[in-house]
């Protein structure tokens, strides 16, 4: 976080602090000559601190830490702790996982898993451009952003299009990891609330870090195209049910019959 933003309202975190290191020695002739470890140093340098959740560029399965250069606003938050999850001595990560988040913040930074992130999204961004699927132009390294809203606009955009188009069926057929961005996330007041459109209806599909081989990507890639294909079956949703926290994770929704 920069220095001159105010604590009190924190918009971003260090999650992916490896991967768009390394977008920026590929897309910044100031450093392109740099590693993205040099990269990630030089950005921390201009942070009073950082909030990092280490399942995603330290690639470990559980953790995360809170790093701030003020030694008294962080026994601040160390007290806060204290309410809300319990005493520092009363466990919190094992000593094991602990020394994973330190080799994690070396590996993650390196330029071969990184290069080879990199080429793994860009297969699949291939993939889907042949199937006929737009994409968030250019493909970041940690998921690949559908334009369900441009492959869809028979369907109205306030019956949450992105929720189930391609995303459905790629995740039943290939077993991806996928999420959704669209309306439901703009649609947050009240438990059942008034449809609302977002600007972009796009599905991610993430790309966790040593998991999917080449030949998963390409069952992927046939399950994009061949839900192109079909792709006037795919109906529209409407909300049912959302709940007050959280709700656009965890809402329902049913089909809207064509």
């Amino acid at each position: 976080m920069s220095r001159r933003t105010r604590w009190a309202a924190p918009r971003s975190h260090a999650a992916r602090f490896a991967e768009n290191a390394w977008l920026v020695t590929q897309h910044k002739a100031a450093h392109r000559d740099m590693s993205p470890r040099q990269v990630a140093e030089q950005a921390f340098r201009l942070a009073d601190g950082c909030l990092l959740s280490a399942k995603k560029d330290d690639i470990v399965h559980i953790g995360g830490f809170l790093g701030l250069r003020d030694r008294s606003l962080a026994k601040r938050c160390e007290l806060l702790l204290i309410a809300t999850e319990g005493f520092p001595t009363y466990g919190g990560l094992a000593g094991r996982e602990l020394d994973v988040v330190a080799q994690g913040l070396m590996e993650g930074a390196e330029p071969a898993y990184l290069r080879a992130r990199a080429d793994a999204a860009r297969h699949l961004a291939n993939l889907a451009r042949e199937a006929g699927i737009a994409i968030v132009e250019p493909p970041g390294l940690h998921a690949l952003c559908l334009n369900a809203g441009r492959l869809l606009p028979r369907i109205a955009r306030t019956a949450f299009r992105a929720t189930r188009s391609p995303a459905g069926s790629t995740s039943k057929a290939a077993s991806a990891r996928w999420s959704r961005v669209p309306s439901a996330s703009a649609a947050r007041t009240g438990t059942v609330p008034r449809s609302a459109a977002a600007p972009y209806e796009l599905v991610r599909l993430a790309l966790p870090r040593r998991t999917y081989g080449i030949g998963h990507l390409n069952n992927v890639g046939e399950v994009l195209a061949a839900t192109v294909k079909d792709k006037e079956r795919i109906p529209g949703h409407r909300m049912v049910e959302q709940p007050p926290l959280l709700g656009h994770l965890r809402c329902k929704l049913e089909p809207v019959p064509h």
